[in-house]
Parts: C-alpha cells; structure tokens; sequence
C-alpha cells in the first residue's frame, strides 16, 4: 500500500508487489484451517470503488461519510453517461483461485452504494431513470461473473444499509436500497440465490465506524428482505448481543443462513478461541443450527490506505474464530 501511495516505483514492480501480497494473505487464510478462504482485498483501492477506478466523468465532489472518530470519506460524483463498470471483481477472483487450494469466497460491491455516485440535481441527458438501468446490469453482470467463475459463495457489501437510516431515520432511503438490490438479486434463480450473501456493519475503517449507534431492530426486519441465501451480520462488537440475535430469530426465513460476526476487527485485542465458542454458543440459542455460521464483524482493511489492523493480528483472530466455531461445534455434537 505505502509503494502505491507513493508512486515510487513502476507498474510491473507494483504489480508483482500486489501478486506477492495475495499469495501470502491466501496461505495465511488457509493456514488458519478455514474451510473457505477470500484473498483479503487486496488488489482493490477500496471494496466501494474497484469498478468505478479510472472511469471517466466523476468529479471528486460526492456524498460524504463521516466516521465516528472525525474522519470521512467522500465518494465521487458522476458527471455523465453512460455508466459503465471499468473491473469486475472476477478478475480479483481468477487471482485468487490460482494460488488457493480452498474454496474461494469473493466480495462485491452493492448496487445500492454505487447508486450513490447519481447526483440528486441529475445529470444533463442522462436521467437517473436511465442510470439505475445501466447499474442494474452492470451489478448483475459484476455478481454473474463470479458465479460463472465458481465462487463458493459472492458477498454483496451493503454496509450503507445502517448508515442509511442514519441519513434518514424514516427508513424510507433504507427501503429504496433494498427495493434496489432485490431488483438485482431477482435476476438470479433460486439456486443461484443460495449462493448469494449480503453483508452489514456500522463500517470499519481506521478503526472507528459509521453507524453503530443505529439500532438493529429498526434495520434488521428490512435486511432480511433481500432475496439472498446468506447474510453476514456484525455482532461480536454489539453491547447487547441477546437482543440482536432475538431480533434475527424473528426475521430469519427457513431458506437463509446467517453468519454472525465472533471477532472485531476495530479491537485490537485477539479474542481467544473459548470466547469465540461462546458466542458461538450463545447465537445457537436463538438460531437454528442448519442455519447458523459465523464470520468476522467487518473487514480488516476496507480502503486500501487503512493500515490500522497488523496482518498479524487479523489472521490471529480469522484463526481464533475457526478454532473456536470448532469447539462450539464438539459442544453442540457435531
């Protein structure tokens, strides 16, 4: 990261850089002893903005993110049409199958949080109308390609989903990101589907976050809308874990699975293996267990200049979460 900030070498030096960087998040992951592993992002300059990196008309002036420490971060503006995805994120994917011998999990970006580019005053002879149709098929077309690639399983990043009714505490922006996405998601089969993951979290970034003082029980009913077989849920970091997981037990459908987070990535402190098992432990109370798995609270680095995780502590934690699902696993007898 620090070579690409600095632009102090060249591009082939760079790129065998990042190369060499894949490979040995891939062989930590699996060394972790995870059954299904993801390359950690690391070639994209952030998980919001890998297909719109280089694109032609975007001005520097879009909606801002604030954190909770102080810091934003400013997405871009669209200033014309058509829009189009300059990446796909198989292209991450292919990488990352070359050097795994485990199944690979990939992450896109939502329709929802690129939506956000369309500026509310519109565009001069591109209506939002005419955009939202090109994002939908470039969202499907960035999902597809993975699928078709043989991901285990393609996570949709919605973590605007919380900041959402922060921005506008009636919900309605909320509903129309979900109407959105599911416009997507509805493309797809029902086997498909099951192969689909949504994923939410008050942010993560330089260690602080966005929306963490929005509560659950007014974003989890409307979440769990989505037409996704998989969702991945923020938990660990929550000060009142028993209602969250009461909340979902209410909302969860036969036909998904929820994967709560066990680790928080904004802590610096590794959670140990037995603390990992009892909240494993303690979700099995509320969820089914054909229904139930468990995951990180968030990324450990969702923009590219966040260094505030050490490697090292990221995958001490990956691997305290997979010994400790393990060990709630014996519990349970299985």
């Amino acid at each position: 990261m620090q070579a690409a900030a600095t632009g102090s070498i060249g591009t082939g030096q760079l790129e065998a850089l990042y190369a060499d960087a894949v490979r040995d998040t891939i062989a930590r992951f699996e060394a972790t002893g995870s059954p299904v592993i993801t390359d950690g992002e690391q070639r994209k300059p952030s998980f919001l903005t890998y297909p719109i990196h280089d694109l032609d008309g975007l001005a520097p002036d879009g909606v801002v993110i604030p954190f909770e420490d102080g810091h934003t971060r400013q997405l871009p503006r669209l200033t014309r049409g058509p829009f189009r995805y300059q990446l796909y994120a198989d292209a991450y994917l292919a990488e990352a199958q070359g050097a795994a011998t485990r199944p690979v999990k990939q992450a896109v970006i939502s329709a929802s949080a690129i939506s956000l580019l369309y500026p509310q005053e519109g565009i001069d002879g591109y209506t939002r109308e005419e955009f939202l149709a090109d994002l939908k098929r470039e969202a499907e077309t960035d999902i597809r390609r993975s699928l078709a690639r043989d991901a285990y399983c393609v996570q949709i990043d919605f973590t605007e989903a919380r900041l959402s009714l922060k921005l506008d505490p009636s919900g309605g922006l909320l509903r129309a990101f979900v109407e959105l996405n599911n416009d997507v998601l509805g493309r797809f089969s029902a086997d498909e589907r099951r192969r689909l993951g949504v994923h939410t979290c008050p942010g993560g970034d330089h260690d602080s976050t966005h929306s963490a003082d929005i509560d659950y029980d007014d974003l989890l009913p409307t979440l769990f809308e989505l037409q996704a077989g998989n969702f991945y849920v923020q938990l660990a970091s929550e000060s009142d874990r028993a209602k969250v997981l009461a909340t979902i037990k209410g909302t969860l459908r036969p036909e998904q699975r929820v994967f709560v987070g066990v680790t928080d990535p904004i802590d610096p402190r590794v959670e140990t293996s037995e603390e990992v098992r009892d909240r494993a432990l303690e979700a099995a109370e509320f969820i089914p267990l054909d229904q139930l798995g468990t995951t990180d609270d968030c990324g450990f680095s969702p923009f590219g200049d966040d260094t505030s995780t050490a490697r090292d502590t990221a995958f001490a934690k990956i691997r305290a979460r997979v010994e400790g699902t393990a060990l709630a696993a014996h519990k349970l007898g299985f």
